[in-house]
């Protein structure tokens, strides 16, 4: 028998551990006024996320995938609704939740880091205040612990001086540098789950590399499970373990990320596949940088 390879063990032992979160036949339907025009946003969408591991959730515009990650965590538009289904994270329904639980929920175990940084940020709050307001919360520091942790966590983001640009505003940040923010909010409650929605996609291709390593080396040292929304495919080639395909509401496809890329079953995700130019070529030198890393 050969050998297993150190990369297949660890992927079978994450898969022999219970998951931390379990979406089951989720739907969630958008009503018209009068409730005479339903739209399945999210059509009976299933998948598991263990810790320490990370899923692309992957589609066109429309396909589905910011309204299953906001069902998740209960934040969905007024006209939306989750009407079926179950999302068990650490044995609890978040479905069956209130508002009110949910937000206990949120931030301090499950976070979203959402595409456009300057919707995040409040314009009229101060870094400190924003960074520190999580912590405030969820973990009850204050005074200097909380100044001390604010600054920790700017550092981990690798925010250059945490000590004066906590004391600035948004507007005062360049882009990557309010993406990195934004990513400092949501570790400040020690989540367990970061759902992270296109996060680059506003970035340069220099600051977006730079934040892809940085996501990977906090998940590295925290052993958070991330869920990563986005319609790159190198992306996914670089950043995750496993892979799910949305279309039209449903995930049509989920595979570990190599064996989608070399063998997909759906044609839908051939097609998407087969959009990107010289992928085949990309993916190959990404695995190599993630090896090497």
């Amino acid at each position: 028998m050969a050998p297993q390879t150190p990369q297949r063990s660890a992927r079978e032992a994450v898969a022999r551990r219970d998951p931390i979160l379990t979406v089951s036949e989720l739907q969630t339907h958008f009503f018209s006024f009068g409730g005479t025009r339903v739209v399945r946003a999210v059509d009976r969408v299933s998948f598991t996320l263990h810790e320490g591991e990370t899923l692309g959730l992957v589609g066109e515009s429309g396909s589905g995938k910011t309204t299953t990650c906001l069902s998740i965590v209960g934040l969905l538009p007024r006209a939306a609704r989750t009407v079926g289904g179950s999302v068990v994270f650490e044995g609890e329904d978040l479905t069956r939740k209130s508002q009110r639980e949910l937000r206990r929920i949120r931030g301090r175990r499950i976070a979203v880091i959402l595409q456009d940084p300057m919707a995040s940020l409040n314009p009229l709050f101060t870094i400190f205040r924003q960074v520190a307001e999580p912590a405030f919360f969820h973990q009850q520091l204050r005074g200097r612990t909380l100044r001390e942790r604010v600054q920790h966590l700017l550092r981990a983001v690798r925010i250059p001086s945490p000590e004066w640009r906590m004391r600035e505003y948004p507007h005062q940040m360049s882009g990557g540098m309010r993406q990195r923010i934004v990513g400092a909010i949501a570790l400040a409650g020690g989540p367990r789950v970061v759902i992270a929605d296109e996060p680059t996609t506003n970035l340069d291709v220099t600051i977006q590399a730079q934040y892809l390593d940085l996501l990977k080396d906090i998940q590295r040292e925290t052993g958070v499970a991330l869920i990563f929304v986005t319609h790159n495919l190198g992306i996914v080639a670089k950043m995750c373990d496993r892979v799910a395909v949305m279309y039209a509401g449903k995930i049509i496809e989920q595979a570990p990320v190599r064996e989608l890329f070399d063998d997909p079953k759906h044609p839908y995700t051939r097609a998407l596949l087969g959009s990107v130019p010289k992928l085949a070529r990309f993916i190959r030198a990404a695995r190599k940088r993630c090896h090497a890393a």
